[in-house]
């Protein structure tokens, strides 16, 4: 039988810490959501990679912590504000049909986003169902896979 994995119980507060990434050919897009959501996203914590946080900022007025671009390691930083408990939400307007320098960056935040059990939308239907979700308004019991603690079952 296989070992059975320990789950850790982490709460997400009502104000949720939300990161916000768009590839270039996604930036528009995510501009154009973000100012359909503008009262919405205001009522939680911003996080954006650079030129994505930039234009949030100056085109809509949000106030966004902003990491690094994507390619220079932005996508890095969010994944480990995830894997720390740092962020709730990750919404990711993603262009899989272009080939980007930081693939693999980009494989390995949508990988810990699963891992770490935080939602993480990669497009703007996504995006509408989880952002007016009645848990968005709520605090929110995350369960978390304990990876690195298998017990035997019983």
């Amino acid at each position: 039988m296989k070992p059975m994995l320990k789950q850790t119980v982490l709460r997400m507060n009502v104000r949720k810490r939300v990161a916000l990434i768009a590839h270039d050919n996604r930036k528009f897009d995510l501009l154009e959501w973000a100012r359909y959501n503008a009262g919405t996203l205001a009522q939680h914590e911003l996080y954006a990679t650079g030129t994505t946080g930039r234009l949030l900022t100056s085109e809509l007025g949000l106030e966004v912590a902003r990491f690094l671009s994507g390619p220079l390691g932005g996508d890095q930083q969010v994944g480990a504000g995830v894997a720390e408990g740092r962020i709730d939400f990750v919404i990711f307007f993603w262009d899989p049909l272009e080939p980007q320098p930081h693939d693999v960056d980009v494989k390995a935040l949508l990988r810990i986003s699963v891992v770490h059990n935080v939602p993480i939308a990669c497009n703007r239907a996504t995006a509408d169902f989880v952002l007016s979700s009645p848990l968005m308004e709520t605090e929110y019991v995350r369960q978390v896979w304990d990876y690195g603690t298998p017990r035997e079952m019983h």
